[in-house]
């Protein structure tokens, strides 16, 4: 039994019912993605992006990196890279001596960032790095060649306060002192800023939730039938954290070959997604007794987004 199918018996075991939102991300997944980023209501890259193209001067000097010291960026997540190319060009054009090592878990997304990035950047190094963020770091970790970590797009907000706490703390074990993390997180703001952002006009944030069930249909035999289930987003402005849900619209059965049926009432959600939205106190809070020490804080124009830079102390 696969990883992937253990881990959907086990989330539609529970009660209640629950999906990771790191197996939204196959091709179709990963296509849907960059057409949300491309979306009018999703403002969170258009404001990280700004931060990239506007500050990168700022971004360079708080990273304290030197054009005649070699240096590793490493970036967790890397996508499709649009945000990152800004800051690459520039250090590209001012002859900084460094690899570019982009981490996914999606061979696609990496696939194709590599094919642009040779278009637009034949002189930089990239060396990709499939697979889990923390067994790359590790095999990374013993060359003690300098390190700049990003971890953008507000990716960290996938995880609740506990777990991004334990996310620090096991990304300061692989990396060294004096280390640099670039952390992008989205801030907390107004509902009818935020909840727009994942239930668009166009549904497109909708068909990438439903693609969940058509990817377990596709690889594990299911038979979930889509038009049976919506999406449903929610967001607190007092907790600052936005939920994504998948919810039957009817009481079903769904069987997954090898791995059961599996019941659902009418109205009965299945949890594929928490975006947690952050604040100076949440960021202080996830970072203590982390060995990471808050250097810096750059924003965009309007106050949406966030790139913290940390050190390793």
């Amino acid at each position: 039994m696969s990883q992937f199918e253990k881990d959907v018996k086990d989330g539609l075991s529970r009660s209640p019912k629950y999906l990771s939102s790191k197996y939204f991300y196959d091709k179709k997944g990963d296509e849907l993605f960059v057409q949300i980023m491309n979306m009018p209501e999703y403002y969170l890259t258009r404001a990280e992006f700004e931060i990239f193209k506007e500050q990168t001067t700022e971004i360079i000097e708080s990273l304290g990196v030197r054009p005649d010291s070699y240096f590793e960026l490493v970036e967790l997540g890397a996508g499709d890279g649009t945000k990152t190319k800004e800051l690459l060009k520039v250090l590209v054009n001012q002859g900084f001596k460094f690899d570019y090592v982009p981490v996914d878990i999606s061979s696609n997304a990496l696939n194709q960032l590599q094919s642009s990035l040779k278009e637009e950047m034949e002189e930089l190094s990239v060396k990709i790095r499939k697979g889990d963020y923390f067994e790359v770091l590790e095999s990374l970790k013993f060359t003690n060649t300098p390190k700049v970590i990003l971890f953008l797009g507000s990716n960290i907000g996938n995880l609740e306060d506990e777990q991004a706490h334990q996310f620090m703390n096991e990304l300061a074990a692989v990396l060294n002192s004096g280390d640099k993390l670039l952390l992008g997180v989205d801030l907390i703001k107004a509902e009818e800023v935020v909840l727009p952002a994942y239930n668009d006009k166009a549904g497109i944030t909708k068909a990438f939730n439903l693609n969940l069930l058509s990817r377990i249909n596709n690889e594990l035999d299911a038979n979930f039938d889509i038009e049976n289930f919506t999406h449903q987003p929610e967001y607190s402005e007092t907790t600052g954290i936005a939920k994504s849900f998948l919810v039957s619209t009817k009481a079903q059965s769904v069987k997954i070959n090898g791995s059961g049926t599996f019941e659902f009432k009418a109205g009965e959600k299945i949890h594929t997604e928490i975006s947690r939205k952050y604040s100076d106190e949440i960021i202080v809070k996830i970072t203590k007794n982390t060995k990471f020490r808050l250097q810096e804080k750059l924003q965009d124009s309007k106050g949406y987004f966030a790139d913290y830079i940390l050190v390793r102390d």
